[in-house]
């Protein structure tokens, strides 16, 4: 296994403009950046209103085979991986789960994630369920799973196998320390390198697309605000001119 506290974290800021920016801008400006989908595909809130961001600790489940993973994992705790992602945790990280999917067992129940959120964990992402749900949404942390079981994390059909590790999270492919950000309309996974790229093309996506809400709620042409089309940029470039010269006269 190697060791989770290796992964490259990126200054908290970062993450923090992206969870600003939002899953929605950042998917389609990751498209035409190359990376044609980004989104992991199956978890939705638990506690709606959550924006968040951060570096991925991963870990993956597999088929449950009980020659390998029997009946007394608490008398080896090197079969407890669904506490070792936990462990060497900081402040803002996100928890990415492949658990194939699976709808029986509950990765995460109460005591782990009050223990990530203890941490300052910003959240975690589950391609299967977490269990103590009601109890789970009271936590200052964001939860994104496919649903919710009465059941523990082996108790079924699968097992936790490996601890930083590049998985499979609802069809997306995450590499430790990429940066998950996820929010009300779902997670998506920008890699790292690419993050600084990507705030500076959406920040100006999202200056030009405040003026075209601007301009739409006024009754403006679709047509020729949304996208925006070089017949109306000049209008365009002079509201922002007068935009900053607001903002600089307030300061």
């Amino acid at each position: 296994m190697e060791n989770i506290k290796d992964i490259v974290r990126p200054p908290r800021e970062i993450s923090d403009a992206l969870a600003a920016i939002g899953t929605a801008t950042i998917s389609s400006e990751l498209s035409l950046m190359g990376i044609r989908d980004p989104q992991i595909r199956g978890p939705q809130p638990l506690n709606p209103g959550r924006a968040v961001a951060g570096p991925a600790l991963t870990l993956q489940f597999m088929p449950k085979r009980e020659d390998l993973y029997g009946a007394n994992e608490y008398d080896n705790p090197e079969l407890q991986l669904h506490r070792h992602v936990l462990y060497p945790a900081q402040a803002g990280d996100m928890v990415v789960v492949d658990a194939r999917g699976d709808m029986a067992s509950g990765v995460f129940g109460e005591m782990m994630l009050t223990f990530f959120a203890g941490r300052g964990g910003a959240g975690v992402v589950v391609d299967g369920c977490i269990r103590d749900s009601a109890k789970a949404k009271r936590l200052d942390l964001g939860i994104w799973v496919r649903g919710v079981t009465p059941n523990y994390h082996a108790q079924t059909n699968i097992i936790p196998f490996a601890v930083n590790v590049p998985v499979a999270c609802g069809g997306a492919l995450v590499i430790p320390g990429d940066i998950i950000v996820a929010d009300d309309d779902g997670v998506v996974v920008v890699p790292a390198a690419m993050a600084e790229k990507l705030i500076e093309q959406a920040s100006e996506h999202a200056e030009w697309e405040e003026f075209s809400r601007f301009r739409l709620s006024q009754g403006g042409d679709l047509r020729k605000y949304y996208p925006l089309t070089e017949e109306v940029r000049e209008e365009y470039l002079a509201w922002r001119d007068a935009q900053a010269g607001k903002q600089g006269s307030q300061g």
